[in-house]
């Protein structure tokens, strides 16, 4: 499958909804990927109560807060950038705006209908958009998550879960916060602040209007390869199709 001119691996555009799923609902036959899953999944029930229940005393990872506020400093191979995440589930959005060290400011707008918008405010603007099969991320997207016990990462005593390979999430034993996550590509969040409830005004969540019409003297290109650095939930943004 493609999205405008650019192949996306099937992994990765299932990723976000994978992420979203407890482990159970991701049992599949091997060679199988047809309706009857479910069927299979119904009747491995009583297996994966029974793996679950084995299981039982180890903690599960706090669910994100419906609303929240997040400073996180990302660190992949030594390229740095700070990411203002904006977390607003009752109202199916969340928002990256993303600073490279000594780069321009990137705006990343998703919306739980699939819908993302990634532009810059700064000359020459520039936006691209995308439809994904999957919104953001569910504030219980851990569930299912493997416990592998406690570490000391960043000064802080966590418990630590692993979900599909693809991500390590690091959990404050006493105050339950994220302090720390990292990617099966090596790529690193740290998390800086934390504030519960909070919530960005209204007017902040509209995407300038060039997204939706291309008008003379606006760049609807983006070229540079570090645009494509993937997001704080790991998705990638390289194979969204360029507005024009």
């Amino acid at each position: 499958m493609a999205i405008g001119h650019f192949p996306v691996p099937a992994m990765l555009l299932t990723l976000r909804g994978r992420m979203n799923k407890p482990m159970a609902s991701r049992i599949v036959p091997a060679a199988k990927h047809t309706p009857i899953v479910f069927v299979f999944v119904f009747l491995t029930l009583s297996v994966c109560f029974s793996v679950s229940s084995n299981k039982s005393t180890d903690p599960a990872p706090a669910p994100w807060p419906l609303q929240f506020h997040s400073i996180l400093f990302m660190n992949y191979s030594g390229a740095l950038e700070i990411i203002d995440l904006w977390y607003d589930w009752p109202n199916g959005r969340n928002f990256n705006i993303m600073q490279d060290q000594l780069g321009e400011v990137v705006y990343d707008l998703e919306w739980n209908n699939g819908t993302s918008f990634v532009y810059t405010l700064d000359a020459p603007k520039r936006c691209w958009t995308a439809q994904l099969e999957v919104g953001i991320l569910r504030p219980n997207w851990l569930d299912g998550a493997n416990y592998l016990g406690q570490e000391k990462v960043d000064g802080f005593l966590c418990n630590v879960w692993e979900k599909v390979d693809f991500i390590w999430y690091y959990e404050d034993v006493v105050t339950r916060r994220p302090v720390h996550w990292r990617f099966y590509t090596g790529r690193t969040a740290h998390v800086m602040t934390f504030e519960v409830g909070a919530v960005l005004e209204d007017t902040n969540w509209q995407g300038p209007e060039y997204c939706f019409v291309n008008k003379t003297g606006i760049d609807s290109t983006l070229h540079k390869p570090e645009i494509a650095s993937m997001r704080p939930d790991g998705i990638p943004r390289a194979n969204m199709r360029l507005s024009i």
